[in-house]
């Protein structure tokens, strides 16, 4: 569509942060998504500065009838913070996170990453669970529930979720607790950016002074073995335990041995909410068997946040399924399957366990994977768009595997675009309809779109 230089100088005066347009010469920096199969040319892109920016934002690609793109982090894995040819409302000038250590918690701008909010609570020896890569948005993995290294013992991100500041799509400035909104709160516990721009979030904070993490390596025969002794760990293992199993690609570093640099390897990543001496004890199953390299390190949970951080400019496909057990059979037919990965790559052939606080605590919100005790997650990255059929049909035929112990659930923040029933089964059915109820009041001609999708309930007459 073209815009006229009238209408983007309306915008641009008074605008306390950036309108780019295709010929700036930070456009296609600007542009730039996590997945590098993601390449859409926006008409505008709006890096907006305060609440205000964003209102006129809004304002503007209404009154030009331009489809609306949200970007925080630009980690959704379909690209969904860009919009070819409309508008993306760019947050990440809205950083800021304020921390208040008394009453133990933090209030996180709406395009700040989870780095941002870490390194930020961490000189506290406070924290809240965020996500497995530091450079997540924050806002986007707090609207869809938010699962993170340690779950298990703080209950996932939108558990400790306080308040929300919200944008909705007529330009209005809604705040949402418990207390106000309390329905549009509701629906912001999993319900994804479909209500509004969030620009601004308060959240819990737990004590937690250190951790420690230990990447535990062995080959790729040993993984049906081990991780049959990593899930009977797992089944008694406290609340403080988090982590994961998974086959990834042996990287150089002096804790891999060189039979396993560049090889398909398997791993077990634990992370325990404690010093490295009660880890250890705790941790012993897995520590005593023999294995080929690894580490074990207490350190800040800032720094353990980005461990496994994932470099950008890959091309990106991910999945998932929550498993209701994961007997022997699955085991093995989940280790199988790690054989159809790209390697190298930065590629990851996951189990995350959840239980502890995930599935114990007792709410109504729109998440109904919590329930499950382990998740299944094919996270394809390579380089070569000739391997595209082959890492999609890896991440099909897992879950094709796997189907038999699927609790049909699924967190939304771990794929693409599935299909409406997939988007269903994010939220679950009855979930699904409430969420509608809430769309229609806050974004009733559905102009926040471009994310896995609640459509408005109709309105009579």
């Amino acid at each position: 569509m073209q815009i006229s230089r009238s209408s983007i100088d309306q915008l641009r005066r008074g605008f306390g942060g950036e309108v780019l347009l295709p010929d700036d010469s930070n456009y296609d920096r600007a542009r730039t998504v996590y997945n590098a199969m993601i390449d859409r040319r926006p008409a505008v892109i709006a890096q907006v500065a305060s609440v205000d920016d964003v209102v006129r934002a809004i304002r503007f690609g209404r009154d030009l009838d331009l489809e609306i793109a949200v970007r925080g982090g630009g980690h959704s894995v379909a690209g969904k913070a860009l919009s070819e040819g409309g508008l993306v409302i760019d947050l990440r000038r809205m950083n800021a996170v304020s921390v208040d250590p008394y009453a133990r918690t933090v209030t996180v701008a709406g395009g700040a990453t989870m780095g941002h909010l870490d390194r930020a609570t961490q000189p506290y020896g406070l924290m809240t669970t965020g996500g497995r890569v530091s450079t997540t948005g924050a806002g986007g993995f707090i609207l869809g529930g938010g699962s993170g290294w340690l779950d298990r013992k703080f209950g996932l991100a939108c558990d400790n979720l306080l308040s929300v500041d919200l944008v909705t799509a007529d330009g209005s400035e809604v705040h949402a607790c418990e207390d106000d909104n309390p329905e549009l709160f509701w629906a912001l516990h999993g319900g994804g950016g479909n209500f509004g721009v969030a620009t601004a979030f308060s959240l819990r904070l737990h004590e937690l002074q250190t951790v420690t993490a230990g990447l535990l390596l062995w080959r790729p025969e040993d993984g049906p073995r081990v991780l049959r002794t990593y899930r009977d760990f797992l089944a008694s293992a406290p609340d403080e335990v988090g982590g994961g199993a998974l086959y990834l690609t042996g990287p150089d570093a002096a804790f891999v041995p060189e039979h396993l640099v560049g090889e398909l390897a398997f791993a077990v990543f634990v992370v325990y909410a404690g010093p490295e001496a009660v880890a250890r004890t705790v941790a012993a199953p897995l520590l005593d068997m023999a294995r080929e390299g690894g580490f074990v390190a207490e350190m800040p949970y800032a720094d353990m946040q980005c461990m496994l951080d994932d470099p950008p400019g890959y091309r990106n496909y991910w999945s998932a399924d929550y498993l209701d057990d994961l007997p022997d059979e699955a085991v093995d037919l989940f280790c199988a399957r790690a054989g159809d990965m790209v390697v190298p790559s930065p590629s990851q052939h996951v189990l995350f366990p959840q239980g502890g606080a995930v599935c114990r605590t007792l709410t109504d919100y729109p998440v109904p994977w919590r329930h499950a005790p382990w998740c299944v997650h094919p996270f394809g990255l390579w380089d070569d768009p000739a391997d595209d059929e082959r890492v999609k049909r890896w991440a099909r035929d897992i879950r094709a595997d796997l189907k038999p112990w699927s609790s049909g659930a699924v967190y939304l923040n771990f794929i693409g675009e599935e299909g409406e029933d997939r988007v269903r089964a994010g939220f679950g059915p009855q979930n699904y309809l409430r969420l509608a109820t809430v769309k229609a009041q806050y974004d009733p001609d559905n102009i926040f779109r471009l994310n896995h999708n609640i459509k408005p309930v109709e309105r009579p007459g």
